[in-house]
């Protein structure tokens, strides 16, 4: 018997975990997958075929969804109605809820008894918890990547396993591969290393990257050896370019689309063994910074519509997972009017300075990444194993 089911993954981080899923089934189904839905190139690696490009959800915020509502409606449409031709075993949803959970709503209705999984928890702990309420309508059980997560989502009637965080996993660049690509690019060895990471979304980069560049500019004052390393996605890099223009001290862009996807991840993973410091916009790049041990200012800022409207429903003084995790506030964040070069620069340089800043931020990523599963068993296993209790 062939395993049928149908994914959705609308942004690099659910690609991500999808792949990781689709791995952790194959080890553990003891029978052929058949995968249809959409993705991004991890997933499709893995075998399945993707519906439409997974570019057109990356999208983030609620006026940044607003112009594109139309066009995203009649893609919920269509997936739904797709999933309800090919009647998987199961329809598994990952993440990029505005999306996700529209199509899990329409295929519920029509296939009442089909299985619906969505793997990440929504943030009901950090503001609008009526979601998990309105989310049991149309999902039957959650695939939660932080510990704290399953009673919010079983109090309101759905099954939910903690499966641990893949981030964990990833592979952590040697000593010798940071000292060759700081050679292979001409950075000293001493010389501070910045990784500027201004988001995977086009409306992330519109607004961050002038604030990020003066904040670079005001720490290259005070460290003029500094060198700045930007890792991006295909879907932004070439945004990126026009972007950074007017950055100081000519930026090095790490292109995926120069080489291969493992070339690109070879040479990432180096970049982050090497760098010094990381100034990021709030996300799951946070975890990837704790993983590799990459102490970190967050800054982010929404549209002022959007900002407002989260801003009066925000839960928590915190929304870097690190802080979240480990229970600290040891992570400096910059978010809505605080997003500021002027504020955020200061703190930047005191993690290149001050020993105590850093040492403060590696005891919490450790701790994080303990308690995301670190030396545990695969999360993409995990996963697996959740889903095929639900099938």
């Amino acid at each position: 018997m062939t395993l049928r089911l149908f994914m959705v993954a609308g942004e690099p981080s659910g690609d991500r975990l999808g792949a990781a899923l689709i791995r952790g089934l194959k080890e553990l189904a003891g029978e052929p997958l058949e995968l249809h839905g959409i993705g991004g190139p991890l997933m499709q690696a893995e075998g399945m075929q993707s519906l439409f490009p997974m570019e057109e959800l990356s999208v983030m915020g609620l006026t940044e969804i607003l112009p594109r509502l139309r066009s995203l409606l009649a893609r919920v449409n269509q997936t739904a109605d797709e999933v309800v031709a090919q009647r998987p075993h199961a329809l598994i949803t990952i993440d990029s809820p505005e999306f996700s959970l529209r199509v899990a709503a329409k295929v519920k209705a029509r296939l009442e008894h089909m299985p619906t999984i969505h793997y990440v928890a929504p943030t009901v702990w950090a503001w609008r918890p009526k979601r998990a309420a309105k989310m049991a309508k149309s999902i039957d059980h959650v695939l939660a990547l932080l510990p704290f997560e399953p009673p919010y989502m079983q109090a309101v009637g759905m099954s939910c396993d903690f499966v641990g965080h893949p981030v964990t996993t990833e592979p952590v660049a040697s000593e010798h591969a940071a000292a060759a690509f700081r050679a292979r690019h001409g950075i000293a060895d001493l010389a501070p290393l910045i990784l500027a990471l201004p988001g995977s979304r086009r409306s992330e980069v519109d607004r961050l990257t002038p604030v990020f560049g003066e904040t670079l500019r005001k720490v290259k004052a005070e460290h003029p050896g500094a060198r700045v390393v930007v890792p991006t996605t295909g879907a932004v890099a070439a945004t990126l370019s026009d972007r950074l223009a007017d950055w100081p001290g000519d930026p090095l862009i790490l292109d995926p689309r120069d080489q291969s996807g493992e070339a690109f991840l070879a040479e990432k993973r180096a970049a982050f063994a090497a760098a010094d410091a990381a100034l990021a916009a709030s996300g799951t790049v946070s975890l990837e910074l704790a993983a590799n041990a990459v102490p970190m200012v967050i800054a982010y800022d929404f549209s002022w519509l959007t900002r407002k409207m989260i801003g009066a429903m925000l839960r928590v003084d915190t929304v870097t997972l690190v802080n979240l995790v480990s229970d600290t506030r040891a992570v400096p964040e910059f978010l809505g009017p605080n997003c500021r070069a002027d504020l955020i620069a200061p703190s930047l340089s005191r993690i290149l300075d001050e020993s105590q800043a850093r040492t403060d931020q590696l005891d919490a990523m450790a701790a994080t990444m303990l308690r995301l599963g670190r030396g545990g068993e695969d999360p993409g296993l995990r996963a697996a194993r959740s889903v095929l209790s639900v099938l």
